[in-house]
């Protein structure tokens, strides 16, 4: 995985973006250290930097569409969207999405999940970008570039701001042959 150090403003450095995310330990179970970018989000200078960030590196993956998981996620894809005037296709969590979807289930960190996307043609023969907040176990990242193959993607890449370095993640993306990209690591210790 390839840690955005390169893509920042020499203003706004790795530590600097840790910095704006909130831990909240044992949330929403024992054990798990929730990274919550929320107040990350509400730093204006902080929230610009990182979608710089992320669309200088979007840029370099000549992509032609991206693709956000909810809820997080759709903050990012609509600002990177936005910048770099590519259509969004949203990943819902079940139930949520009101026309024919296909679904994918898959494991959390802390249970079982089901994710959706309309059944589309805005994805086919593209070169989708997924992007969400973080990347953990990577059970929502797989289900979303699972169902963006199914959609047919010519190619699927995937963003986040961080990425949690002792879970695997970011191992079984690469196992996938998928080009992963986070702004930080964080480990169970911080």
């Amino acid at each position: 995985m390839r840690v955005g150090s390169f893509f920042l403003e020499a203003s706004m450095t790795e530590e600097a973006i840790k910095s704006n995310i909130r831990t909240i330990r044992d949330w929403p179970k024992p054990g798990i250290n929730f990274r919550d970018v929320t107040t990350l989000f509400e730093n204006a200078d902080c929230f610009r930097a990182v979608i710089k960030s992320l669309v200088g590196w979007a840029r370099e993956r000549d992509l032609n569409c991206l693709a956000g998981i909810d809820a997080r996620g759709f903050v990012l894809a609509g600002a990177l969207a936005y910048e770099l005037g590519l259509p969004l296709v949203l990943v819902r969590k079940k139930g949520k999405l009101p026309a024919e979807t296909l679904s994918e289930n898959y494991t959390l960190e802390y249970g079982q999940a089901t994710i959706e996307v309309h059944n589309t043609d805005t994805i086919r023969g593209q070169r989708v970008l997924v992007i969400d907040d973080l990347l953990a176990t990577g059970g929502t990242a797989l289900a979303a570039i699972r169902l963006m193959r199914r959609l047919g993607a010519e190619r699927v890449d995937f963003a986040a701001i961080i990425n949690l370095s002792e879970l695997p993640g970011q191992q079984l993306l690469h196992e996938d042959g998928i080009h992963t990209f986070a702004l930080c690591n964080f480990n169970e210790s911080e």
